[in-house]
Protein backbone atom coordinates (compact mmCIF):
# COMPACT_ATOMS: atom_id res chain seq x y z
CA UNK A 1 0.00 0.00 0.00
CA UNK A 2 1.71 3.25 -1.21
CA UNK A 3 0.79 6.32 0.94
CA UNK A 4 0.63 9.40 -0.71
CA UNK A 5 0.48 12.64 1.60
CA UNK A 6 1.59 15.82 1.40
CA UNK A 7 1.25 18.28 4.35
CA UNK A 8 1.36 22.13 4.57
CA UNK A 9 4.29 23.65 5.99
CA UNK A 10 4.74 27.12 7.28
CA UNK A 11 8.37 28.48 7.98
CA UNK A 12 9.05 31.74 9.51
CA UNK A 13 11.62 34.21 9.67
CA UNK A 14 12.83 37.65 8.59
CA UNK A 15 13.01 39.87 5.83
CA UNK A 16 15.86 42.02 4.75
CA UNK A 17 14.40 44.98 7.09
CA UNK A 18 14.09 42.68 10.07
CA UNK A 19 10.18 41.81 9.80
CA UNK A 20 8.52 38.74 11.01
CA UNK A 21 7.84 37.14 7.83
CA UNK A 22 6.85 33.67 6.26
CA UNK A 23 9.89 32.03 4.28
CA UNK A 24 7.76 29.08 3.15
CA UNK A 25 4.02 28.23 2.88
CA UNK A 26 3.63 25.18 0.43
CA UNK A 27 3.02 21.53 0.18
CA UNK A 28 5.53 19.27 1.18
CA UNK A 29 5.14 15.89 0.10
CA UNK A 30 5.82 12.84 1.50
CA UNK A 31 8.80 10.09 0.08
CA UNK A 32 8.65 6.46 -0.18
CA UNK A 33 12.00 5.79 2.00
CA UNK A 34 11.65 2.45 4.04
CA UNK A 35 11.37 -1.12 2.55
CA UNK A 36 8.11 -1.39 4.66
CA UNK A 37 6.28 1.23 2.74
CA UNK A 38 6.68 4.09 5.33
CA UNK A 39 6.04 7.04 3.74
CA UNK A 40 8.42 10.29 5.98
CA UNK A 41 7.48 13.84 5.01
CA UNK A 42 10.61 15.91 6.77
CA UNK A 43 9.60 19.15 8.18
CA UNK A 44 12.49 20.97 9.42
CA UNK A 45 16.27 19.74 10.23
CA UNK A 46 19.05 21.82 12.57
CA UNK A 47 22.84 20.68 12.89
CA UNK A 48 22.95 22.52 15.96
CA UNK A 49 22.33 23.54 19.87
CA UNK A 50 21.15 26.17 19.95
CA UNK A 51 19.35 26.14 16.79
CA UNK A 52 21.01 29.23 14.21
CA UNK A 53 17.60 31.01 13.59
CA UNK A 54 18.75 33.11 10.84
CA UNK A 55 18.59 31.31 7.80
CA UNK A 56 16.63 31.67 5.45
CA UNK A 57 17.38 28.54 3.12
CA UNK A 58 15.47 25.49 3.36
CA UNK A 59 16.73 23.12 6.02
CA UNK A 60 14.88 19.72 4.93
CA UNK A 61 17.81 19.89 1.95
CA UNK A 62 19.85 18.52 4.81
CA UNK A 63 20.47 14.50 4.39
CA UNK A 64 19.56 12.59 7.49
CA UNK A 65 18.40 9.44 8.38
CA UNK A 66 16.41 8.27 11.58
CA UNK A 67 18.54 9.69 14.25
CA UNK A 68 19.02 14.07 14.39
CA UNK A 69 22.27 15.05 13.50
CA UNK A 70 25.06 15.40 16.26
CA UNK A 71 24.10 18.97 18.59
CA UNK A 72 20.79 19.06 16.30
CA UNK A 73 16.76 18.20 15.76
CA UNK A 74 14.49 16.78 13.10
CA UNK A 75 11.14 17.37 12.77
CA UNK A 76 9.08 14.90 10.75
CA UNK A 77 5.91 13.27 9.73
CA UNK A 78 5.87 9.53 9.07
CA UNK A 79 2.77 7.54 7.51
CA UNK A 80 3.11 3.87 8.40
CA UNK A 81 0.71 1.24 6.36
CA UNK A 82 -0.54 -1.63 8.09
CA UNK A 83 1.78 -4.44 8.39
CA UNK A 84 1.65 -6.71 5.22
CA UNK A 85 1.91 -10.41 6.41
CA UNK A 86 4.00 -12.84 5.08
CA UNK A 87 6.30 -10.57 3.67
CA UNK A 88 9.73 -12.97 4.27
CA UNK A 89 12.99 -12.67 6.33
CA UNK A 90 14.05 -9.19 6.37
CA UNK A 91 17.99 -8.14 6.82
CA UNK A 92 18.15 -6.35 9.89
CA UNK A 93 21.48 -4.96 9.51
CA UNK A 94 20.28 -3.49 5.90
CA UNK A 95 17.10 -1.76 7.54
CA UNK A 96 19.24 -0.19 9.93
CA UNK A 97 21.65 1.15 7.26
CA UNK A 98 18.99 1.93 5.20
CA UNK A 99 17.73 4.47 8.47
CA UNK A 100 21.53 5.83 8.68
CA UNK A 101 22.25 4.00 12.00
CA UNK A 102 25.30 1.89 12.89
CA UNK A 103 24.38 -1.58 13.36
CA UNK A 104 26.93 -1.78 15.75
CA UNK A 105 25.54 0.53 18.24
CA UNK A 106 22.07 -1.77 18.39
CA UNK A 107 20.87 -3.97 20.90
CA UNK A 108 18.37 -6.66 21.38
CA UNK A 109 16.50 -7.41 18.14
CA UNK A 110 12.93 -8.10 18.86
CA UNK A 111 11.38 -7.59 15.43
CA UNK A 112 13.27 -6.63 12.00
CA UNK A 113 12.28 -2.77 12.50
CA UNK A 114 14.01 -2.88 16.05
CA UNK A 115 16.01 0.32 16.42
CA UNK A 116 17.57 2.45 18.93
CA UNK A 117 18.52 6.45 18.84
CA UNK A 118 20.63 8.51 21.10
CA UNK A 119 18.07 11.03 21.38
CA UNK A 120 14.85 12.33 23.04
CA UNK A 121 12.31 11.39 20.63
CA UNK A 122 8.56 13.08 20.91
CA UNK A 123 5.99 11.28 19.35
CA UNK A 124 2.49 12.08 18.47
CA UNK A 125 -0.01 9.84 16.65
CA UNK A 126 -2.23 11.97 14.27
CA UNK A 127 -4.14 9.87 12.80
CA UNK A 128 -4.77 5.69 13.18
CA UNK A 129 -3.17 3.19 15.45
CA UNK A 130 0.13 1.61 15.92
CA UNK A 131 1.99 -0.74 18.61
CA UNK A 132 5.85 0.41 19.42
CA UNK A 133 7.39 -2.86 20.60
CA UNK A 134 10.28 -2.65 23.37
CA UNK A 135 12.91 -5.22 24.68
CA UNK A 136 10.00 -6.85 26.54
CA UNK A 137 6.66 -5.14 26.22
CA UNK A 138 4.37 -3.08 23.69
CA UNK A 139 2.33 0.16 24.12
CA UNK A 140 -0.56 0.44 22.15
CA UNK A 141 -0.94 3.90 20.83
CA UNK A 142 -4.10 5.86 19.29
CA UNK A 143 -4.45 9.32 17.65
CA UNK A 144 -4.42 11.86 20.45
CA UNK A 145 -1.40 9.57 22.07
CA UNK A 146 2.06 11.46 22.95
CA UNK A 147 5.26 9.03 23.70
CA UNK A 148 8.39 10.38 25.17
CA UNK A 149 10.70 8.43 23.99
CA UNK A 150 14.61 8.47 25.74
CA UNK A 151 16.87 6.45 23.90
CA UNK A 152 14.98 2.98 23.74
CA UNK A 153 14.75 -0.08 21.79
CA UNK A 154 11.79 -0.41 19.73
CA UNK A 155 9.75 -1.41 16.25
CA UNK A 156 7.18 0.58 15.23
CA UNK A 157 4.43 -2.26 14.21
CA UNK A 158 0.77 -1.24 12.12
CA UNK A 159 -1.40 -4.14 13.20
CA UNK A 160 -4.58 -2.18 11.85
CA UNK A 161 -5.87 -2.16 9.18
CA UNK A 162 -5.75 2.08 7.71
CA UNK A 163 -2.16 3.64 7.58
CA UNK A 164 -1.07 5.38 10.89
CA UNK A 165 0.08 9.11 10.70
CA UNK A 166 2.64 10.26 13.61
CA UNK A 167 4.75 13.03 13.83
CA UNK A 168 8.31 12.82 15.58
CA UNK A 169 10.29 15.54 16.88
CA UNK A 170 14.15 13.95 17.48
CA UNK A 171 16.44 15.85 19.45
CA UNK A 172 20.50 14.71 19.81
CA UNK A 173 20.87 13.56 23.69
CA UNK A 174 23.78 11.86 25.41
CA UNK A 175 23.90 7.95 25.00
CA UNK A 176 22.00 6.38 28.10
CA UNK A 177 23.88 4.40 30.48
CA UNK A 178 21.45 1.59 29.77
CA UNK A 179 23.48 1.42 26.68
CA UNK A 180 26.98 0.77 28.60
CA UNK A 181 25.38 -2.89 29.73
CA UNK A 182 25.86 -4.46 26.21
CA UNK A 183 21.93 -5.36 26.53
CA UNK A 184 21.41 -8.75 24.47
CA UNK A 185 19.21 -10.90 24.15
Amino acid sequence: MEIKRTTRRIVTGHDADGKAVALFDGAVEAHQRTPGGNAITMLWVTSESPADVNGSIDRTATKVGVPPPQNGSIFRIVDFPPTRPGTGHVDHDKILIGMGIDPATQGYMRHANTHRTRSVDYAIVLDGEIDMLMDDTEVHMKAGDVLVQQGTNHAWVNNGSRPCRIAFILIDANEPSAWKQGWTK
